[in-house]
This record gives C-alpha cells, structure tokens and sequence, in this order.
C-alpha cells in the first residue's frame, strides 16, 4: 500500500471576482434636491413670508385644524445656513442608509421621523413656530445608531463611536440654543428613527437588513411622495397659488367653528412680520 503526502505548502487563493458597488444613492439626491429647490424658491418669494405661508405654526395648527402644516414645517427652513446643515447631514445620513439598508426604509424613517419631531414639539411647546427637516434628518441618525449597536460584529467601533457623538452634540447644542432650536423635534425625531430600527432591523446579525418586500417598497414609495408632495404644496403657498383659507374650509367642512386669525397672521396682515426669537429651527 502506498502513501500520498500533499505538500505543506498551500496556495493562496485569491478571489478574483469584482467588489459590488454600493448603489448610488438615487433617493437622497432627490431628497436633497427638493429640499434646496423649496428653499431657493422661499428666498425669491421672500423668505419670511414664506415661512408665515408653510410653516409649522403650532396655534395654527391647533385652532384653525391647518394639518398640513406638520408636512409643510419640515420642508421649509430659515435660511442657507439652516438650508444647508441640514441636507449636507441628510446626504451624509442618507447614503450610508441606502447603502445598508433599503431605500424604502430611508423614505419611511424620514417621513415618520418628521411628523414625530413634528408632534413632539406641538406636545411641549405648543406655542410658536418651527420650521425645517431636522427632525426627520435626526431620525436618520438614530435608526443608524440602532443598527450599528445591533451589528456591533460588522460595524467599526469608530463609527458608533461617531454617530453617538453626533446624537450628544445636537442635544446639547439644541439646549445651549433652545430660544433659536427646536430641541423637541430633534428628540422626537430622533427617538422615532430608533424606535423604527429596533422593530425593522433583523435581530439576527446574518440576516441580510437589505431586504424589502414588496409592501414596504410600496409604503416608501409613498412616503417619498407625500414629503416631495409637501414640497410642492409648500411652493404653491409660497406664491399664493393655494391660500390657507381654502385649505381650512375645506378642513372645517364638518365642523362650524368659527375661523380665528393665528398671532402670525396678525403680524403679516399688520405688517410687522417679525417673530419674538425667531422661528424655531429644526
């Protein structure tokens, strides 16, 4: 009987098949750019005015039922700078969702995420006016937040490390500003956004989170067109092409309470326009 000897010597096998590439992160672009289009279009129809049309007026909303201001609001900021630390962190935020996980979830935390900072802020602070996507940006933040920890095996410590950062600099900033920023609608977002990520995102590390099936592919679809939507409907009012009375009688149909003038409105029709401290940012 003979013996075979293999050689301890082994070949390194080299993989010679080519990296995926992640997908361009075709949702985010169009986010962003929607985002900056209402903006542009609020400094031609003047800025403040704008924001007395589309903004999220919380006395408005409450007593004259103007709902759609909670969409409006996040559509909306007060000025480049504000404009501009928000879609920079939404692209930066938006990307890397879209790269790890699905492009329907990113539109689904983002709408969602936006109306719960919304509510968060007419809950404890139901006085004033915000305005911005902040809320809905933060969102984003904190589903990453969760599915880094959740991923802990895959994801660098760096980059939790990163994003926890991220959350405390905001709150803390939101606090050191509180009579310029809407802290609540930076909590409210972002406690959405994670409260989203703990019942989507597999507990099972190996199972793939890139996953969608066709429902929630129809759900983000739909969520990225009530905010691109709400874009539009903020310009239609910025030019007057939808004035807020019609809105609310349509909204009051069923009601015969009688429509009350907001202290915002007062302001413009009295022509001061100038608010306290200034919209609250988001």
């Amino acid at each position: 009987m003979s013996l075979q000897y293999q050689s301890e010597e082994t070949e390194e096998v080299v993989d010679s098949s080519p990296i995926p590439t992640p997908p361009a992160p075709v949702l985010t672009y169009i986010l962003v750019t929607a985002t900056v289009a209402v903006a542009a279009l609020q400094i031609l129809s003047g800025l403040e005015a704008s924001i007395i049309a589309a903004g999220f007026d919380k006395p408005a909303f409450i007593e004259n039922r103007e709902y759609w201001r909670i969409l409006t609001g996040a559509t909306v900021h007060a000025g480049p700078l504000h404009v501009g630390m928000n879609c920079y962190a939404l692209f930066s935020f938006g990307r890397i969702i879209e790269m790890l996980s699905n492009r329907a979830h990113l539109a689904i935390i983002f709408l969602l995420a936006a109306l719960g900072g919304g509510l968060a802020s007419l809950i404890f602070a139901p006085e004033g006016l915000s305005v911005g996507a902040s809320g809905g940006v933060v969102g984003l933040l904190g589903y990453l937040a969760v599915y880094a920890f959740r991923r802990r095996r895959f994801i660098d410590r760096g980059f939790r490390k990163s994003l926890l950062i991220n959350i405390g600099f905001i709150l803390v900033f939101g606090l050191v500003l509180s009579q310029a920023i809407d802290n609540y609608a930076h909590i409210g977002g972002l406690l959405t956004g994670a409260v989203y990520g703990l019942v989507q995102i597999p507990s099972d590390e190996y199972v793939d989170p890139r996953g969608a099936s066709q429902l929630v592919k129809l759900l983000g679809f739909g969520a990225a067109a009530v905010y691109l939507g709400s874009c539009l409907f903020s310009i239609l009012l910025f030019f007057g092409y939808v004035s807020s009375q019609i809105c609310r009688a349509f909204a009051s149909i069923s009601t015969s309470t009688p429509y009350l003038p907001t202290t915002v409105e007062n302001r413009a029709q009295s022509g001061s326009g100038k608010f306290s401290h200034g919209p609250g940012l988001r």
